[in-house]
């Protein structure tokens, strides 16, 4: 029984779409079929020895977000899994996290969370991942997300006597390996934005286990997001923390988005402490027990994080943007740390190396904790540049990337000096600028850092004029934002 999914929903590093536009509970059922067609060939493929003892083949685990359609589409994905004979463990409500926790923790063959992460509440999607003693095994993405398409439109479904599924609760176990590295010797007043998402029960559960005062905005699970869009890197959904910071005199505060596998930090002061400054900081003492390892960070970081990684004795590596190339990389380098600008903060340190926004938070926590000083002076370290955020503008699906190719053809004859990884990153001695195809959008996408603030208008125009030689408009201020 063949069944085509949408292009539009069949994006780099998930399966996401808007539900009852291009997204139903009959794709999430196909999906279940392919993801486990695709589990069971991996499971007879794999080398029987390097199985992590105690581990089930065709286990996998299955969670779903706060959103209203997230349980319908549960239910779909679970046929699925069944129907090609897998054992599923049915983790419910919780944050993407938990779900990557529980395939560690059960040493399962796969995981597959139900969750529109960020996005508006009308759309929701899949992220997916395999074990690591499976071939292919860890995130999966592009090509493997391609190939569940090709195996869904095919019908290429294995024949399997039915599977089973149980619900069981992770959730302590989660919770006590998130506060097994907490280290937090001083009383701090701190305050959490979970933003109403997925986050909201493990966060009330955490704070009450967490030395200091903590104070918790949205923490009730509400898959409409009723208070502010779940986005920490969105300036305008950190305004309801930064005034509970002021409001409270707190340390400092902390968003997560609708997942929670993305973070948000504001200081005492309000200011925002954004991704690659996260990184900076906690290279900083991730580094003292990795002297020398390779700390990476996505296309769009500024160059100061690079420069501080390198200053503290660490291998700073630039590379493609997306969570599960990430921490694909990682994995290639051995890498104890990387983030991304969005907010996915990823330690191998301690922690199993995927994005979890919630540990992140303890880790910060307890490294400021110790050290004696605030997260403005950690902050206020760092030296200072001026930036624009991330500019989203849409342009045509079919001409993203040839506008970026063109615009990489014309500065190599040029002879500009240009990082070309993802995109391209334009190095003159005044600063930078970027300009990447977006891999889930028909967008592009732009940023331009200086040295000073009279350096930043001649490299935005820089990157303008490049565009204009494409037919591109870039817009005055700061597009679509994330």
């Amino acid at each position: 029984m063949p069944h085509i999914f949408n292009p539009t929903i069949i994006r780099e590093y998930d399966i996401r779409g808007t539900v009852g536009k291009n997204l139903t509970p009959m794709d999430a059922y196909h999906l279940g079929l392919a993801f486990g067609s695709k589990v069971a060939r991996a499971t007879l493929a794999a080398d029987p020895a390097k199985a992590p003892a105690g581990s089930r083949p065709n286990h996998v685990m299955v969670g779903f977000d706060g959103r209203t359609h997230s349980p319908q589409f549960e239910e779909a994905l679970l046929e699925g899994l069944l129907e090609t004979g897998m054992s599923v463990d049915r983790i419910g409500l919780g944050p993407s996290p938990m779900l990557y926790f529980s395939v560690f923790h059960h040493q399962a063959s796969a995981g597959i969370m139900v969750t529109g992460s960020h996005n508006p509440p009308d759309q929701n999607g899949f992220k997916m991942l395999m074990g690591k003693h499976l071939p292919g095994g860890g995130p999966v993405y592009g090509e493997a997300i391609k190939e569940i398409a090709a195996i869904a439109k095919a019908g290429d479904y294995v024949p399997k006597a039915r599977g089973s599924a149980a619900k069981i609760d992770v959730s302590a176990h989660y919770l006590e390996r998130l506060l097994r590295d907490a280290d937090i010797p001083r009383d701090m007043k701190i305050v959490w934005d979970c933003g109403n998402g997925a986050g909201g029960d493990i966060v009330k559960r955490l704070t009450k286990e967490l030395p200091g005062k903590h104070i918790l905005l949205f923490a009730d699970i509400d898959g409409r997001f009723p208070n502010h869009h779940p986005d920490p890197t969105v300036a305008a959904n950190l305004k309801d923390l930064q005034q509970a910071v002021a409001d409270n005199k707190a340390d400092f505060g902390v968003g997560f988005d609708g997942d929670a596998d993305r973070i948000g930090a504001v200081d005492s002061q309000g200011r925002i402490v954004a991704g690659d400054q996260l990184l900076a900081i906690y290279a900083e003492e991730v580094l003292k027990t990795h002297p020398g390892a390779a700390i990476i960070a996505d296309v769009k970081a500024s160059q100061i994080m690079f420069d501080r990684v390198r200053a503290l004795g660490g291998n700073p590596i630039m590379w493609k943007v997306g969570h599960s190339l990430i921490k694909s990389k990682m994995t290639e380098t051995n890498a104890p740390l990387a983030a991304e600008m969005s907010g996915h903060v990823f330690f191998a340190d301690k922690y199993y190396g995927f994005d979890d926004a919630i540990y992140a938070a303890v880790r910060l926590l307890s490294q400021v904790a110790r050290s004696g000083k605030s997260l403005d002076d950690f902050r206020d370290a760092l030296p200072t540049v001026v930036n624009t955020p991330e500019i989203r503008f849409a342009v045509p699906e079919e001409r993203k990337f040839a506008i970026v190719d063109e615009i990489r053809d014309r500065l190599k004859k040029a002879g500009a000096s240009m990082i070309d990884i993802d995109g391209v990153r334009v190095m003159t001695p005044q600063g930078w600028w970027l300009l990447r195809a977006s891999n889930t959008q028909a967008a592009l996408s732009a940023r331009v850092e200086a040295k000073s603030e009279a350096a930043l208008p001649p490299l935005r125009q820089q990157l303008a004029d490049q565009l204009a030689q494409s037919g591109v408009t870039l817009p005055e201020g700061d597009g679509d934002g994330h």
